[in-house]
């Protein structure tokens, strides 16, 4: 009888259970997200590092060591080397870029190599708007000297996507769990993607929605076919492409394949490709063409 006449008496542990369980939540996401920050910062280093080793590899420096990357700021580091290195700004530029890339945090960031007395060699800004980049003199190869390379970041991505989860799960602590869930899972970030259109294949930049190439801060205009052409190759670097594959994926719409056109179109890519020895289009006898990028 007692029961019946309160038939709301359970309604209150419900309610503050249904309160409870989106509060363990968020302090969930809140311990994963700081896991997560930690693991973003150590690859973040070890792409710091990777710049580093490239550098010196570009330099023909293959037996020194990059020394271990220094984080001075909060979104600040610095690349140093156990010997000097000579180096040229726009095989930096297209290194960083292409590494930095990988890192979905990164957005907005500034480029300083510092002389040993921190005057400023050379630098660089790459903002996530195109239009705001800052590069400038990428054509001068800079002396071998023991630069520091100092990389600062914008502050961005994952203390933003922590408040953006907790701000956002606020009011649904007097709804049920799953309601919490949901929302959360619909408000995850997707990762940053490279402009498209715009390959890196070693020093050279490959736009192929405006069809241009850029070699050493000169830019060189493509025909229709050999920008199709090169974006074949540019998909698949350093293997070889077979003769027919190019034909047929080129050719095969427009009702008609010519063998020697291929060879011309061919030809026409290697002069314009000739400035940049770190990027050639070989023949692999007997079985097609194959696009060589130097590390």
């Amino acid at each position: 009888m007692s029961d019946r006449s309160n038939p709301g008496s359970g309604k209150p542990r419900y309610l503050y259970g249904w309160i409870i369980l989106p509060i363990i939540a968020i302090v969930g996401i809140i311990f994963s997200l700081m896991d997560q920050d930690g693991l973003e910062i150590a690859r973040r280093e070890v792409l710091l590092r990777r710049i580093g080793d490239e550098m010196l590899t570009q330099s023909g420096d293959r037996t020194s060591r990059v020394l271990p990357v220094k984080k001075v700021a909060a979104n600040e580091y610095k690349i140093s080397f156990e010997n000097g290195l000579a180096f040229r700004p726009d095989s930096l530029v297209n290194t960083t870029r292409r590494l930095l890339a990988r890192d979905p945090l990164v957005t907005d960031y500034v480029v300083n190599v510092l002389n040993p007395n921190a005057s400023v060699a050379y630098g660089f800004a790459v903002s996530a708007d195109k239009k705001d980049d800052i590069i400038a003199c990428i054509g001068r190869v800079q002396p071998k000297a023991p630069y520091v390379i100092d990389v600062k970041f914008k502050p961005a991505g994952m203390n933003m996507a922590k408040h953006g989860y907790l701000l956002g799960s606020l009011p649904l602590l007097a709804f049920a769990g799953f309601v919490f869930f949901k929302s959360v899972s619909g408000r995850k970030e997707a990762p940053r993607q490279q402009d498209a259109g715009i390959v890196t294949l070693g020093p050279v930049l490959f736009d192929a929605r405006n069809r241009q190439l850029t070699i050493q801060g000169n830019t060189i205009d493509l025909t229709a076919t050999e920008t199709r052409i090169l974006g074949i190759f540019a998909q698949t670097p350093n293997e070889t492409i077979a003769r027919s594959r190019l034909q047929k994926e080129i050719w095969e719409d427009e009702g008609v394949i010519v063998g020697r056109s291929l060879d011309m179109f061919i030809s026409k890519l290697r002069k314009k490709l000739e400035p940049e020895p770190d990027i050639n289009i070989v023949v692999v006898r007997s079985k097609g063409y194959k696009l060589e990028v130097s590390a």
